[in-house]
Protein backbone atom coordinates (compact mmCIF):
# COMPACT_ATOMS: atom_id res chain seq x y z
CA UNK A 1 0.00 0.00 0.00
CA UNK A 2 1.60 3.52 -0.74
CA UNK A 3 1.29 6.65 1.85
CA UNK A 4 -0.38 9.35 0.42
CA UNK A 5 -1.78 12.75 1.46
CA UNK A 6 -5.31 13.41 2.21
CA UNK A 7 -5.87 16.87 0.98
CA UNK A 8 -8.45 18.55 2.88
CA UNK A 9 -10.03 21.47 1.52
CA UNK A 10 -10.99 22.72 -2.06
CA UNK A 11 -12.54 26.26 -1.62
CA UNK A 12 -12.64 29.24 -3.89
CA UNK A 13 -11.86 32.76 -2.11
CA UNK A 14 -13.86 36.19 -3.11
CA UNK A 15 -11.12 38.15 -1.25
CA UNK A 16 -10.11 39.86 -4.59
CA UNK A 17 -12.59 41.13 -7.32
CA UNK A 18 -12.26 37.66 -8.95
CA UNK A 19 -12.70 33.96 -8.17
CA UNK A 20 -9.58 32.66 -6.89
CA UNK A 21 -8.65 28.69 -7.29
CA UNK A 22 -7.40 26.82 -4.36
CA UNK A 23 -6.01 23.78 -1.99
CA UNK A 24 -5.10 23.68 1.62
CA UNK A 25 -4.71 27.49 0.85
CA UNK A 26 -6.09 30.48 2.03
CA UNK A 27 -5.44 34.30 1.63
CA UNK A 28 -4.62 36.19 4.38
CA UNK A 29 -3.84 39.82 3.03
CA UNK A 30 -3.18 41.33 -0.78
CA UNK A 31 -1.87 44.31 -1.71
CA UNK A 32 -2.48 45.87 -5.27
CA UNK A 33 -1.42 49.73 -6.15
CA UNK A 34 -3.05 50.55 -9.41
CA UNK A 35 -0.77 54.15 -9.50
CA UNK A 36 1.93 51.75 -10.26
CA UNK A 37 3.10 51.77 -13.80
CA UNK A 38 3.62 49.22 -15.99
CA UNK A 39 6.96 48.26 -17.41
CA UNK A 40 6.45 48.85 -21.54
CA UNK A 41 7.41 45.58 -22.65
CA UNK A 42 5.70 42.91 -20.96
CA UNK A 43 3.56 45.20 -19.29
CA UNK A 44 4.57 43.69 -15.52
CA UNK A 45 4.45 45.73 -12.47
CA UNK A 46 5.62 43.46 -9.87
CA UNK A 47 8.84 41.14 -9.66
CA UNK A 48 10.79 39.29 -6.78
CA UNK A 49 9.26 38.63 -3.03
CA UNK A 50 11.28 38.11 -0.09
CA UNK A 51 10.84 37.97 3.79
CA UNK A 52 12.89 39.22 7.10
CA UNK A 53 12.17 38.65 11.07
CA UNK A 54 13.78 41.58 13.14
CA UNK A 55 13.08 43.35 15.99
CA UNK A 56 10.30 40.44 16.72
CA UNK A 57 8.56 41.55 13.94
CA UNK A 58 8.00 40.18 10.46
CA UNK A 59 8.82 41.82 7.06
CA UNK A 60 7.78 41.22 3.26
CA UNK A 61 10.12 42.83 0.66
CA UNK A 62 8.19 43.27 -3.00
CA UNK A 63 10.17 44.94 -5.78
CA UNK A 64 8.30 47.17 -8.21
CA UNK A 65 8.68 48.86 -11.47
CA UNK A 66 9.45 51.86 -9.79
CA UNK A 67 11.09 50.24 -6.48
CA UNK A 68 11.15 48.23 -3.50
CA UNK A 69 8.43 48.16 -0.86
CA UNK A 70 8.46 47.05 2.29
CA UNK A 71 5.06 45.92 4.89
CA UNK A 72 4.63 45.07 7.86
CA UNK A 73 3.01 41.36 7.83
CA UNK A 74 3.26 40.66 12.00
CA UNK A 75 -0.66 40.59 11.68
CA UNK A 76 -0.55 39.51 8.13
CA UNK A 77 -4.77 40.62 7.98
CA UNK A 78 -3.64 44.24 8.71
CA UNK A 79 -0.36 44.40 7.00
CA UNK A 80 0.92 47.63 6.15
CA UNK A 81 2.98 49.11 4.15
CA UNK A 82 5.87 51.36 6.21
CA UNK A 83 8.98 52.16 3.95
CA UNK A 84 9.70 52.83 0.15
CA UNK A 85 13.13 52.82 -1.49
CA UNK A 86 13.05 54.15 -4.74
CA UNK A 87 15.13 52.57 -7.18
CA UNK A 88 18.13 53.93 -9.54
CA UNK A 89 15.72 54.11 -12.41
CA UNK A 90 12.02 53.24 -13.38
CA UNK A 91 10.55 50.75 -15.61
CA UNK A 92 12.53 48.06 -14.69
CA UNK A 93 11.10 43.88 -14.87
CA UNK A 94 13.94 42.46 -12.36
CA UNK A 95 14.95 42.95 -9.28
CA UNK A 96 16.47 41.08 -6.53
CA UNK A 97 16.73 40.67 -2.79
CA UNK A 98 18.83 38.89 0.17
CA UNK A 99 19.36 40.23 3.43
CA UNK A 100 22.16 39.51 6.00
CA UNK A 101 22.78 40.70 9.15
CA UNK A 102 19.89 43.40 9.49
CA UNK A 103 20.60 44.86 5.85
CA UNK A 104 18.90 44.03 2.73
CA UNK A 105 20.85 44.10 -0.47
CA UNK A 106 18.62 45.07 -3.29
CA UNK A 107 19.68 44.76 -7.33
CA UNK A 108 18.31 45.29 -10.65
CA UNK A 109 18.41 44.06 -14.22
CA UNK A 110 17.52 47.10 -16.36
CA UNK A 111 18.58 50.56 -16.66
CA UNK A 112 20.99 52.53 -14.90
CA UNK A 113 21.39 50.79 -11.81
CA UNK A 114 23.24 50.15 -8.73
CA UNK A 115 23.63 48.32 -5.52
CA UNK A 116 21.39 49.62 -2.57
CA UNK A 117 21.80 48.53 1.04
CA UNK A 118 19.20 49.38 3.02
CA UNK A 119 19.85 49.19 7.33
CA UNK A 120 16.34 47.32 8.55
CA UNK A 121 17.17 47.24 11.89
CA UNK A 122 15.29 50.22 12.81
CA UNK A 123 11.92 49.20 11.55
CA UNK A 124 9.38 49.46 11.61
CA UNK A 125 10.25 52.91 11.77
CA UNK A 126 12.22 53.69 8.77
CA UNK A 127 14.53 51.52 6.17
CA UNK A 128 17.40 53.97 5.90
CA UNK A 129 19.82 53.15 2.56
CA UNK A 130 23.20 53.58 3.65
CA UNK A 131 24.87 52.26 0.19
CA UNK A 132 23.89 53.51 -3.55
CA UNK A 133 26.36 52.97 -5.74
CA UNK A 134 27.44 51.15 -9.18
CA UNK A 135 31.09 50.93 -8.09
CA UNK A 136 31.28 47.67 -7.65
CA UNK A 137 28.69 46.94 -10.59
CA UNK A 138 25.20 48.48 -11.62
CA UNK A 139 23.28 45.73 -12.97
CA UNK A 140 22.81 41.92 -11.89
CA UNK A 141 19.91 39.70 -12.69
CA UNK A 142 20.15 37.77 -9.14
CA UNK A 143 22.01 38.09 -6.33
CA UNK A 144 23.57 35.32 -3.09
CA UNK A 145 24.53 35.31 -0.02
CA UNK A 146 26.65 33.07 1.76
CA UNK A 147 25.61 33.67 5.35
CA UNK A 148 28.19 31.27 6.56
CA UNK A 149 31.50 33.09 4.86
CA UNK A 150 29.45 36.62 4.68
CA UNK A 151 29.77 37.13 0.87
CA UNK A 152 27.46 37.97 -1.62
CA UNK A 153 28.22 36.24 -5.14
CA UNK A 154 25.99 38.58 -8.31
CA UNK A 155 25.27 36.41 -11.45
CA UNK A 156 27.54 37.96 -13.49
CA UNK A 157 30.59 36.26 -11.67
CA UNK A 158 30.93 39.01 -8.84
CA UNK A 159 32.53 38.16 -5.19
CA UNK A 160 31.77 40.34 -2.80
CA UNK A 161 32.71 40.33 1.32
CA UNK A 162 30.01 41.69 3.54
CA UNK A 163 32.57 41.38 6.50
CA UNK A 164 31.28 45.12 7.22
CA UNK A 165 27.80 44.97 5.56
CA UNK A 166 27.27 48.79 4.74
CA UNK A 167 30.61 48.46 2.85
CA UNK A 168 31.14 45.52 0.39
CA UNK A 169 34.53 44.71 -0.98
CA UNK A 170 35.73 42.84 -4.05
CA UNK A 171 37.11 39.63 -3.55
CA UNK A 172 36.97 38.62 -7.55
CA UNK A 173 35.30 39.96 -10.70
CA UNK A 174 35.13 35.89 -12.35
CA UNK A 175 34.92 36.38 -16.30
CA UNK A 176 31.87 34.63 -16.70
CA UNK A 177 31.76 33.57 -20.11
CA UNK A 178 35.18 32.00 -19.35
CA UNK A 179 33.53 29.11 -17.26
CA UNK A 180 29.91 29.35 -18.97
CA UNK A 181 27.58 31.39 -20.70
CA UNK A 182 25.77 34.71 -18.33
CA UNK A 183 24.30 33.17 -14.80
CA UNK A 184 20.48 33.17 -14.81
CA UNK A 185 20.27 32.90 -10.86
CA UNK A 186 22.64 30.55 -8.44
CA UNK A 187 22.49 29.19 -4.67
CA UNK A 188 25.40 29.37 -2.60
CA UNK A 189 26.09 27.12 0.04
CA UNK A 190 28.96 27.26 1.95
CA UNK A 191 31.35 28.15 -0.79
CA UNK A 192 29.87 25.66 -3.00
CA UNK A 193 27.84 27.73 -5.49
CA UNK A 194 25.35 26.42 -8.13
CA UNK A 195 24.74 28.37 -11.01
CA UNK A 196 22.15 28.59 -13.24
CA UNK A 197 23.05 29.59 -16.71
CA UNK A 198 19.89 29.08 -18.89
CA UNK A 199 20.66 27.48 -21.91
CA UNK A 200 23.67 25.84 -20.91
CA UNK A 201 22.33 23.95 -17.75
CA UNK A 202 23.42 23.88 -14.31
CA UNK A 203 26.85 24.24 -13.68
CA UNK A 204 28.45 23.99 -9.91
CA UNK A 205 31.91 25.05 -8.12
CA UNK A 206 33.51 24.88 -5.00
CA UNK A 207 34.83 28.56 -4.22
CA UNK A 208 36.81 27.19 -0.76
CA UNK A 209 40.26 27.18 -1.91
CA UNK A 210 40.79 29.33 -4.81
CA UNK A 211 38.11 32.34 -5.45
CA UNK A 212 40.24 33.40 -8.24
CA UNK A 213 40.11 29.71 -9.82
CA UNK A 214 36.71 28.04 -8.10
CA UNK A 215 37.18 24.21 -8.36
CA UNK A 216 34.21 22.65 -11.18
CA UNK A 217 32.35 20.17 -8.78
CA UNK A 218 29.79 18.89 -12.02
CA UNK A 219 27.04 20.63 -14.39
CA UNK A 220 23.98 19.33 -15.89
CA UNK A 221 21.49 20.41 -18.79
CA UNK A 222 17.95 18.92 -20.42
CA UNK A 223 19.28 21.62 -23.30
CA UNK A 224 16.20 23.59 -22.12
CA UNK A 225 16.60 27.13 -20.30
CA UNK A 226 17.66 25.98 -16.72
CA UNK A 227 16.52 29.07 -14.21
CA UNK A 228 16.65 28.26 -10.99
CA UNK A 229 17.36 25.77 -8.03
CA UNK A 230 17.18 25.35 -4.02
CA UNK A 231 19.17 22.35 -2.12
CA UNK A 232 17.53 20.93 1.21
CA UNK A 233 18.92 20.60 4.42
CA UNK A 234 20.55 17.88 4.07
CA UNK A 235 22.29 18.56 1.00
CA UNK A 236 21.30 15.54 -1.39
CA UNK A 237 18.47 17.04 -3.16
CA UNK A 238 18.47 19.49 -5.26
CA UNK A 239 15.82 20.61 -7.04
CA UNK A 240 15.92 23.00 -10.73
CA UNK A 241 13.22 24.58 -12.66
CA UNK A 242 13.20 25.17 -16.34
CA UNK A 243 12.31 28.19 -17.47
CA UNK A 244 10.16 26.67 -20.28
CA UNK A 245 7.33 26.02 -21.30
CA UNK A 246 5.56 22.67 -20.29
CA UNK A 247 8.79 21.45 -18.88
CA UNK A 248 8.43 19.63 -15.35
CA UNK A 249 10.46 20.70 -12.19
CA UNK A 250 13.43 18.49 -11.84
CA UNK A 251 14.18 16.68 -7.99
CA UNK A 252 17.88 15.83 -8.43
CA UNK A 253 19.82 13.34 -5.99
CA UNK A 254 23.28 15.38 -5.40
CA UNK A 255 24.72 13.27 -3.63
CA UNK A 256 27.51 12.68 -6.12
CA UNK A 257 27.84 16.12 -7.73
CA UNK A 258 29.90 14.77 -10.56
CA UNK A 259 27.19 12.08 -11.16
CA UNK A 260 23.50 14.08 -10.56
CA UNK A 261 20.51 12.28 -11.38
CA UNK A 262 16.97 13.07 -11.51
CA UNK A 263 15.01 10.95 -9.41
CA UNK A 264 11.19 12.13 -10.11
CA UNK A 265 9.75 15.62 -11.35
CA UNK A 266 6.77 17.27 -10.99
CA UNK A 267 4.26 20.17 -13.03
CA UNK A 268 0.99 22.04 -12.22
CA UNK A 269 -0.74 19.91 -14.55
CA UNK A 270 -1.28 23.33 -16.06
CA UNK A 271 -0.54 22.36 -19.72
CA UNK A 272 1.32 23.74 -22.54
CA UNK A 273 1.14 27.16 -21.62
CA UNK A 274 2.38 26.23 -18.08
CA UNK A 275 6.35 27.74 -17.20
CA UNK A 276 7.74 27.22 -13.80
CA UNK A 277 9.63 30.36 -12.37
CA UNK A 278 11.51 30.34 -8.66
CA UNK A 279 11.61 27.69 -6.49
CA UNK A 280 12.57 27.57 -2.81
CA UNK A 281 13.04 24.20 -0.37
CA UNK A 282 11.75 24.23 3.47
CA UNK A 283 11.80 21.15 5.70
CA UNK A 284 9.88 18.78 3.19
CA UNK A 285 8.45 21.05 1.19
CA UNK A 286 9.20 22.26 -1.94
CA UNK A 287 7.83 25.92 -3.07
CA UNK A 288 7.26 26.81 -6.57
CA UNK A 289 6.15 30.68 -7.95
CA UNK A 290 4.34 29.10 -11.08
CA UNK A 291 3.41 32.16 -13.10
CA UNK A 292 0.08 31.95 -14.72
CA UNK A 293 -0.44 28.59 -11.90
CA UNK A 294 0.13 30.40 -8.90
CA UNK A 295 1.45 29.23 -5.87
CA UNK A 296 2.31 25.13 -5.97
CA UNK A 297 3.28 23.31 -2.59
CA UNK A 298 4.88 19.91 -3.11
CA UNK A 299 5.40 17.37 0.18
CA UNK A 300 8.75 15.94 -1.07
CA UNK A 301 9.93 14.23 1.97
CA UNK A 302 9.83 11.43 -0.13
CA UNK A 303 11.67 12.69 -3.19
CA UNK A 304 11.34 9.78 -5.17
CA UNK A 305 7.38 9.80 -4.89
CA UNK A 306 6.97 13.34 -4.15
CA UNK A 307 2.56 14.62 -3.88
CA UNK A 308 0.75 17.65 -4.30
CA UNK A 309 -0.40 19.22 -1.42
CA UNK A 310 -2.19 22.43 -1.89
CA UNK A 311 -1.80 25.43 -4.23
CA UNK A 312 -3.49 29.19 -4.83
CA UNK A 313 -3.47 31.21 -8.05
CA UNK A 314 -2.93 34.58 -8.48
CA UNK A 315 -3.47 35.19 -12.06
CA UNK A 316 -7.20 34.86 -12.50
CA UNK A 317 -6.63 35.44 -16.55
CA UNK A 318 -6.00 33.36 -19.05
CA UNK A 319 -2.68 31.56 -19.96
CA UNK A 320 -1.16 33.39 -22.82
CA UNK A 321 2.35 32.60 -23.56
CA UNK A 322 5.60 34.87 -23.14
CA UNK A 323 3.32 37.36 -21.59
CA UNK A 324 5.21 36.16 -17.69
CA UNK A 325 1.88 37.22 -15.99
CA UNK A 326 1.39 35.54 -12.41
CA UNK A 327 3.52 34.11 -9.27
CA UNK A 328 6.98 35.29 -9.71
CA UNK A 329 8.78 35.32 -6.32
CA UNK A 330 7.54 32.98 -3.37
CA UNK A 331 9.24 33.77 0.09
CA UNK A 332 8.08 30.86 2.83
CA UNK A 333 10.73 31.35 5.67
CA UNK A 334 8.70 33.38 7.95
CA UNK A 335 8.69 32.02 11.62
CA UNK A 336 5.31 32.70 11.73
CA UNK A 337 4.71 29.87 8.89
CA UNK A 338 2.84 32.51 6.69
CA UNK A 339 3.78 32.62 2.80
CA UNK A 340 4.77 35.59 0.68
CA UNK A 341 3.89 35.19 -3.02
CA UNK A 342 4.50 38.33 -5.57
CA UNK A 343 2.48 38.32 -8.72
CA UNK A 344 3.81 40.00 -11.83
CA UNK A 345 0.37 41.85 -12.39
CA UNK A 346 -1.54 41.60 -8.99
CA UNK A 347 1.38 42.42 -5.85
CA UNK A 348 1.30 41.03 -2.98
CA UNK A 349 -0.07 38.20 -1.45
CA UNK A 350 -0.28 37.00 2.37
CA UNK A 351 -0.97 33.18 2.48
CA UNK A 352 -1.85 30.40 5.15
CA UNK A 353 -0.58 27.02 4.19
CA UNK A 354 -1.15 24.93 7.48
CA UNK A 355 -3.48 23.12 6.15
CA UNK A 356 -0.96 22.14 3.24
CA UNK A 357 1.83 21.58 5.78
CA UNK A 358 -0.68 19.85 7.95
CA UNK A 359 -2.25 17.05 5.30
CA UNK A 360 -3.82 14.43 7.24
CA UNK A 361 -1.49 11.02 6.13
CA UNK A 362 -4.05 7.82 5.42
CA UNK A 363 -3.07 4.11 4.19
CA UNK A 364 -5.02 3.75 0.47
CA UNK A 365 -5.08 1.54 -2.43
CA UNK A 366 -7.23 3.40 -4.42
CA UNK A 367 -5.65 4.77 -8.27
CA UNK A 368 -6.09 8.50 -9.12
CA UNK A 369 -10.27 9.93 -9.73
CA UNK A 370 -11.76 12.59 -10.98
CA UNK A 371 -13.18 14.56 -8.10
CA UNK A 372 -14.74 17.55 -9.98
CA UNK A 373 -14.91 19.41 -12.95
CA UNK A 374 -14.83 23.46 -12.58
CA UNK A 375 -14.61 26.40 -15.19
CA UNK A 376 -12.54 29.32 -14.86
CA UNK A 377 -14.41 30.83 -11.95
CA UNK A 378 -14.15 27.99 -9.98
CA UNK A 379 -18.11 26.88 -10.92
CA UNK A 380 -18.57 22.88 -11.06
CA UNK A 381 -19.23 22.51 -14.28
CA UNK A 382 -20.24 19.37 -16.46
CA UNK A 383 -17.32 18.62 -19.19
CA UNK A 384 -18.13 20.40 -22.32
CA UNK A 385 -16.38 21.17 -26.06
CA UNK A 386 -15.21 24.71 -26.48
CA UNK A 387 -14.55 25.40 -22.34
CA UNK A 388 -11.70 25.84 -21.00
CA UNK A 389 -12.09 23.50 -17.76
CA UNK A 390 -10.12 22.76 -15.02
CA UNK A 391 -10.34 19.23 -14.17
CA UNK A 392 -9.45 18.15 -10.19
CA UNK A 393 -8.19 14.85 -8.95
CA UNK A 394 -8.74 12.76 -5.43
CA UNK A 395 -4.58 13.06 -5.11
CA UNK A 396 -4.93 16.81 -5.29
CA UNK A 397 -3.33 17.42 -8.99
CA UNK A 398 -5.55 18.97 -11.53
CA UNK A 399 -5.30 19.30 -15.37
CA UNK A 400 -6.97 22.27 -17.12
CA UNK A 401 -7.85 21.21 -20.80
CA UNK A 402 -9.85 22.89 -23.63
CA UNK A 403 -11.51 20.09 -25.85
CA UNK A 404 -12.23 21.71 -29.01
CA UNK A 405 -15.50 19.90 -31.41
Amino acid sequence: MNIIRLLIIVCFFSTLTYAQESLNVNLLFHWDDPTIPAEPIYNLNYNEVWGVAINEREYAIIGSTIGTHIFDVTDPINSTQVEFIPGASGQVIHRDYHDYQGYLYIVCDEGPGTLQIANLNQLPDSATVVYDSNNLFSRTHNIFIDTLNGILYNTDGGLYSLENPEDPIEIVDLNISSLFDLGHDLYVRNDTAFWHSGPTGLHIYDFSLDMVNPTFLGSFSLGEYNHSGWLNNEGNIYVFAEETFNTDVQICDVSDLANINIISSVNSGGGSNSIPHNVIIKDDYLYISYYHDGLYIFDISDPVNPSLVGFYDTEPGPSIPYSWHGAWGVYPFLPSGNILVSDTRHGLFIMDVSNATSAIEQFSIAPKKLVKTIDLMGREIEDKPNTILVKIYSDGSKEKVFRTE
